[in-house]
């Protein structure tokens, strides 16, 4: 099926994974949603159902105060969805197709896991009864932005309690634990929809990452001291990727900032922004009117400016021809300008106010090897 200008309902739509879900459908033109929530009364869900081209079924107990609970909304109320569904049907023949959240902890014998196994197979009855499309997706540990820590997920404990300079507890370090991220779940679910055939089926999240608990502390802790070292982990792609993003979203708002180092002389001031691991560094530097900053070159280093406030004259000497180059550059243009290995060169602000230019250096700066020389243009 097609999304865009569906009726969508959302059970659980208060939970983490309904939150992000809910968002997402918001993207969508012309999609509807409805949603049921855990204060909701069960009787209500045969007329959503009746207004729905397709249900999301996310709600679930995972940690009740009441054992008994886990049988009553896992088990009982998806039996109550499927109903709701199964009569939808025999009224109108019209099939609502059902994506279903499980658990991989219906492999578990336990009081969640056996009520999660309950609702998959009220699930599979009901498509063997009325061959409704039903997706089941059995979830590993789901993690992202907006879960609630100190729960049951270690990713949002980590990421709450290290961002807020909390201490954590690990039992064991070599404990593994399986992972998919909230944004791919959500992809997964609506990707189903659009997939759904007759019958029940199960799918997988992709990617699952598997990680230890001593790896995954050792991840996030990294995250927080980028701050002090500017060193940015490698957060580009991956596991890496999102647990970065999960961490920042458990930011508290007095750290939505921070100061990195200024290093200020007469002719201006240096700032370094961010260092990466392989990748070079990230920086900017002022010069007042008439100043000149350089006048070095490097053997290997490399760099890129961007004038992005002012009036520039780069100049640039071979050091063995001692042929000189000039480019004129200023922030009302975007230009790069590359630094060149084995060739001396200076930029002067020839404007009357101050420049601002951005740098990039293909490595970090090592005061013990600077590849940087003196010497004029």
């Amino acid at each position: 099926m097609t999304l865009a200008r569906r009726r969508i309902l959302v059970t659980g739509a208060n939970g983490f994974i309904g939150k992000n879900l809910v968002v997402r459908l918001g993207e969508i033109p012309n999609v509807i949603v409805s949603t049921f929530v855990r204060d909701d009364d069960s009787a209500r869900l045969p007329q959503l159902v009746a207004h729905a081209d397709a249900v999301i079924h996310l709600a679930a107990e995972n940690r009740p105060i009441e054992e008994a609970a886990f049988t009553q909304v896992n088990a009982g109320l998806t039996s109550e969805l499927c109903n709701a569904i199964q009569q939808e049907y025999s009224t109108t023949g019209r099939h609502v197709p059902l994506v279903f959240a499980s658990s991989t902890q219906v492999e578990q014998d336990t009081p969640y896991g056996r009520s999660k196994l309950a609702a998959e197979q009220a699930v599979q009855a009901l498509a063997q009864v009325t061959a409704t499309p039903c997706i089941v997706f059995r979830l590993p540990g789901v993690f992202g932005k907006w879960c609630k820590p100190n729960y049951n997920s270690v990713v949002a404990t980590f990421c709450h309690n290290l961002a807020r300079d909390l201490p954590i507890q690990i039992n064991d370090p070599m404990a593994t634990v399986r992972l998919v991220y909230v944004d791919d779940v959500v992809t997964a679910l609506l990707s189903a929809l659009e997939t759904a055939i007759p019958g029940c089926v199960y799918s997988n999240v992709k990617p699952e990452y598997t990680i230890t608990l001593g790896k995954l502390a050792a991840q996030i802790r990294a995250f927080a001291d980028c701050r002090t070292s500017l060193v940015s982990e490698r957060v580009g792609t991956g596991l890496t990727r999102a647990l970065y993003a999960t961490y920042v979203s458990y930011l508290p708002n007095e750290k939505f900032s921070y100061q990195v180092p200024q290093h200020t002389d007469p002719r201006g001031v240096f700032v370094e922004m961010l260092k990466t691991p392989d990748s070079g560094q990230f920086s900017y530097f002022t010069a007042h009117p008439g100043i000149t900053r350089g006048g070095h070159y490097h053997h290997t280093k490399s760099e890129k400016f961007l004038v992005i406030k002012g009036k520039a004259l780069f100049r640039f000497r071979h050091l063995l021809s001692d042929e000189l180059v000039e480019l004129f550059t200023s922030g009302a243009v975007p230009q790069v300008v590359d630094s060149i290995p084995g060739w001396s060169h200076d930029i002067t602000n020839v404007g009357d106010d101050e420049m601002i230019v951005m740098l990039w250096a293909n490595e970090n700066f090592d005061r013990e090897k600077p590849d940087t020389v003196a010497s004029k243009v």
